[in-house]
């Protein structure tokens, strides 16, 4: 047996190894795979996942990983960082990582198929529920968590892996896809490669990317004549489709990426003339990725799934997300009702950027008796209460260091930094369990340290008397 679950190892080993068994078990507790796999509610997560979950392989065998060990195994990726060929590379040679997942690899037969990781991602992304998941994860982590009146709130982009889209590459990869599409396509039909200027274009292009300084009028001339290009042998496709209405068979993907290529160029002629263009596909193979304009001085423009986050004692919960492009300060209201939504509390203070600052949000927190961290309008009062300003203060520096700092903690160390993911669903949830990796890693770091603190102080005790 190549693989068995953990549970059901037990009654068929020696003493010898079962002792041996149990020592590891003793010390995956008590090592850091273990402090996060305890913060982790693995089996309330797998109930609410529960569609997702096959009773039986597709082959007809057992699935390979219980229901808490594939959601275990998502977070295993977001906290190692691996590929899935990597991650499963660990897993074979890790056996505190074989217990995070609640599974015992026979040495003498290690999993092999990387793919395994990617057909679980993609199960479960199919059931993701967000909401559903962080309301499992809080009730959870709830006892850990201090000031469930106070809420922090930001925005930020968690950009997707992607080369910067100029138009001419985005141009040059439509037209290079298209022409190996067609010249496949023909050579099975039998057809001659219909006449285009696409092997002028192909070498014009590499002395262009060969420049070092590439001037807006060669850019501009080079970007005409690849939209001439593409416009000619998206005619020629059309006229071959219809000498061969039924001898051409694509997949679903090959014709997502040929819709993708529709319309950009519509959306690339629409520039050319000056147009304003909505909804911009920035890559023929993600076309659900736009462009996130941030406005900040090292990157103005970034490209991926834009999320509004509420922060709880410096644990963090996905509040709205989206990968289109959308004004975050009218969304404090909802972030308040949220907030309460998870804790059953009232919010008595919030923290926000200056965008959250309008006469709306002001309003609506003055009436709920929030305190916010927003600057005044108008004057200073004269009879200013010392302690109102002081909370003020304190509540705008944890949002400046607290809720920022969170944001690049997930982004440089749990695999959010430049997602990787092949559609919107996937990217959706290495992003979810991202975000939450952190968190279970927040939580098991404060919780060792209160117990190092309290034996330190039984020990102190200890000589004393």
């Amino acid at each position: 047996m190549k693989l068995q679950k953990i549970i059901e190892i037990n009654p068929i080993l020696p003493f010898t190894e079962f002792d041996l068994m149990q020592k590891y078990r003793k010390g995956f507790e008590s090592s850091e795979l273990g402090r996060l796999h305890a913060m982790l509610p693995l089996k309330e997560m797998a109930e609410q996942l529960a569609s997702a979950f096959p009773k039986k392989h597709p082959q007809g065998n057992t699935p390979m990983f219980p229901p808490e060990g594939e959601i275990a195994l998502m977070f295993l990726k977001s906290y190692t960082g691996q590929s899935d060929d990597g991650l499963v590379e660990m897993l074979n040679g890790n056996i505190y990582m074989q217990m995070f997942c609640g599974v015992f690899i026979d040495p003498d037969h290690p999993i092999k198929n990387g793919k395994i990781v990617s057909a679980i991602r993609n199960r479960l992304a199919k059931a993701l529920d967000i909401k559903k998941l962080q309301k499992v994860l809080f009730e959870k982590w709830k006892p850990e968590l201090k000031n469930q009146d106070r809420c922090m709130t930001d925005a930020t982009c968690y950009e997707s892996f992607l080369r910067y889209p100029m138009d001419v590459k985005l141009l040059w990869e439509c037209c290079e896809w298209l022409h190996s599409l067609m010249r496949t396509e023909f050579r099975r039909a039998g057809e001659r490669m219909p006449r285009n200027k696409y092997r002028d274009l192909d070498r014009d292009r590499l002395v262009y990317a060969k420049m070092r300084k590439k001037t807006h009028a060669k850019t501009q001339k080079l970007r005409k004549r690849l939209l001439k290009l593409l416009d000619k042998l998206i005619a020629q496709w059309n006229r071959f489709r219809k000498l061969y209405p039924w001898g051409i068979m694509l997949s679903a993907g090959q014709e997502k990426r040929l819709s993708a290529i529709l319309k950009v160029r519509g959306q690339q002629h629409e520039l050319l003339e000056k147009k304003e263009v909505h909804r911009r596909v920035v890559s023929i193979d993600r076309p659900y990725i736009r462009p996130i304009v941030r406005g900040k001085e090292n990157k103005r423009v970034e490209f991926g799934a834009k999320v509004n986050n509420i922060q709880i004692d410096g644990i963090s919960f996905i509040e709205h997300h989206s990968f289109e492009a959308f004004n975050e300060g009218v969304r404090l209201k909802q972030c308040i009702e949220y907030q309460k939504e998870l804790t059953g509390i009232d919010v008595r203070e919030i923290g926000a950027d200056t965008i959250y600052a309008n006469n709306e949000n002001r309003k609506y927190c003055t009436e709920n008796g929030i305190t916010t961290c927003f600057a005044r309008k108008g004057p200073k009062p004269k009879d200013q209460d010392d302690a109102t300003t002081a909370s003020r203060r304190i509540i705008g520096n944890l949002r400046a260091t607290v809720m920022e700092g969170s944001f690049g903690n997930q982004k440089l160390h749990y695999g959010v930094g430049r997602i990787a993911a092949r559609n919107s669903r996937s990217e959706t949830l290495l992003l979810f369990f991202g975000i939450h990796m952190a968190n279970a890693a927040i939580l098991a770091q404060r919780k060792w340290l209160a117990e190092e603190k309290e034996k330190e102080k039984n020990r102190r005790s200890h000589k004393r008397a």
